[in-house]
């Protein structure tokens, strides 16, 4: 049960993170889950130290995971758009 919330929340996570990043057209809802879900791995390793609280793989749903598995994905994004367009846009 799980891994579907897990799948559900990393697709919501992604969603919100491309619209932030104003890709939302050119992604669909597999790259948003996937944007979500590597979004959380990045931020899990990156943020969750600095702020001191898990990602949503690591089955901690707080507020403080979604919000560092949103930043995550964010940077993620960002770092697609500079290396595709040469600006994080």
């Amino acid at each position: 049960m799980n891994f579907i919330i897990w799948i559900v929340i990393g697709g919501i996570l992604g969603w919100i993170a491309s619209m932030i990043m104003r890709t939302n057209a050119q992604q669909g809802l597999l790259l948003n889950v996937l944007v979500g879900i590597v979004g959380a791995l990045l931020g899990g390793w990156l943020l969750a130290p600095l702020f001191g609280t898990g990602t949503i793989n690591q089955n901690d749903f707080s507020l403080g995971s979604l919000v560092v598995s949103l930043l995550g994905a964010v940077i993620l994004l960002a770092a697609v758009n500079l290396f595709r367009r040469g600006k994080p846009r």
